[in-house]
């Protein structure tokens, strides 16, 4: 495969020379003797392995790395400007803040990877020369090019991708809150699921794209093409037709928990079913036992501490919001959306409602990518059919938890 850039010839190294130099860049990061960063500007690694490597402030300018695999390697903070990474390996890599400006990911495989504040802009590759101080290699600005490659579940979140060029790239589930896509060329990707919470889009090129069930809050879409776009589901600031005037869920929910308090003495329950209370903003520590919301809107909502034992919470979207330590025991949540929810130390067991009787908490066909139940009680739970792809569940209570057909892939913690 041609070289993406040229800067003179480039220098093939072997694996042999690779692995050296990623050790001294290991012996520098542990403050040893000998150590060097490691520089790889200008070099054909071609299909090299650094699975696993410690190169943060590694420089890869316009190196070639083409087929490389970078799998869970740590690449925070390095420089891959204007390199030529088609087919490149880099899954579950960590690349925080990296440089990747002018950079090739044609094909590439970034599934999982955590790209946070990650400059992927268009950019110019220029060299010094002693005569004539610094020299354009090429006269145009090149655009990063993703056409093609796979950001399934990857964080992007604060990411630079302006005038980024990703025709039919996979960014199904990925974390692109507040990213710069402006101008970017994104035509038929796959962007189901993906979160762009606070996400410019102005000028950007959406058309033929799929963005079902995508998060679009507080999103920038000025003059973005849309035309052919899948948008069953998306998730804006709009609030439903059938809502315009909305209710006072406020005081209906400190109703609802003044009668859970009291025992039913004072205030009276309340139906949320199919409600939007995104509006709320928070309604941590609430007593909100056996609450009905059935298909409502909670995404982003602070929950902590809330008691919600027995609650019904079918199909509801509960996406970005945060859980810890809420008390989910029996709760019915068959169906419910929970990406990217913070349910750290959440209380997720069964519910002893008579003396031989529990009700588990069911979480049958819960669509819970990315979530977070580290430390939680998830005794007895039910996720039949689930989807907790790259979840995590590390230190979390299991026991007789029933994970029959639930996708796994990439979670942590679950054995």
């Amino acid at each position: 495969m041609a070289a993406f850039g040229t800067a003179g010839s480039y220098r093939r190294i072997t694996q042999q020379e690779a692995d050296l130099l990623c050790a001294k860049h290991d012996r520098l990061y542990a403050a040893k003797p000998g150590g060097a960063r490691a520089v790889f500007a200008w070099m054909d690694l071609s299909g090299l392995d650094f699975r696993k490597r410690n190169l943060a402030d590694a420089d890869f300018t316009g190196a070639i790395v083409v087929g490389c695999d970078f799998t869970g390697a740590k690449l925070d903070h390095a420089i891959f400007f204007g390199t030529d990474m088609q087919e490149a390996i880099l899954v579950n890599a960590s690349m925080r803040r990296s440089d990747m400006r002018g950079a090739c990911l044609k094909g590439a495989d970034l599934t999982g990877a955590d790209l946070f504040e990650a400059d992927l802009r268009e950019g110019t590759i220029a060299a010094a020369d002693r005569q004539r101080g610094i020299r354009l290699i090429e006269h145009t600005q090149r655009s990063a090019d993703a056409q093609g490659a796979t950001m399934i579940g990857a964080n992007l979140e604060r990411s630079k991708m302006s005038g980024m060029v990703a025709i039919r790239a996979d960014f199904t589930d990925a974390v692109l809150k507040d990213a710069k896509l402006i101008r970017a060329n994104l035509r038929q990707c796959s962007l189901t699921g993906a979160n762009l919470a606070g996400a410019d889009l102005s000028g950007a090129d959406l058309r033929g794209a799929d963005l079902r069930d995508a998060v679009l809050v507080g999103a920038t879409m000025k003059a973005s093409q849309t035309q052919d776009a899948r948008m069953d589901g998306v998730l804006t600031d709009k609030v439903p037709e059938e809502q315009a005037t909305a209710l006072p869920y406020g005081e209906m929910l400190a109703a609802h928990a003044l009668w859970c308090e009291t025992g039913g003495t004072e205030g009276k329950p309340s139906v949320f079913d199919g409600a939007d209370l995104r509006g709320l903003k928070s309604i941590r520590g609430y007593n909100l036992t056996a609450l009905s919301g059935k298909g409502a809107v909670f995404y982003g909502i602070d929950m902590e501490g809330v008691q919600l034992q027995g609650a019904h919470l079918e199909n509801a979207d509960l996406r970005d919001c945060n859980l810890r330590r809420a008390d989910l025991r029996g709760a019915r949540l068959m169906g419910a959306k929970l990406s990217g929810a913070n349910l750290r130390e959440a209380i997720l067991g069964p519910l002893l409602i008579g003396a031989n009787r529990v009700l588990p908490c069911d979480m049958t066909r819960v669509t819970a990518k990315g979530a977070d139940f580290s430390n939680a009680d998830m005794s007895h739970a039910v996720m039949v059919l689930a989807d907790v792809s790259r979840a995590d569940f590390t230190n979390a209570v299991m026991k007789s938890a029933d994970l029959t057909g639930a996708n796994r892939l990439g979670v942590r913690g679950l054995d």
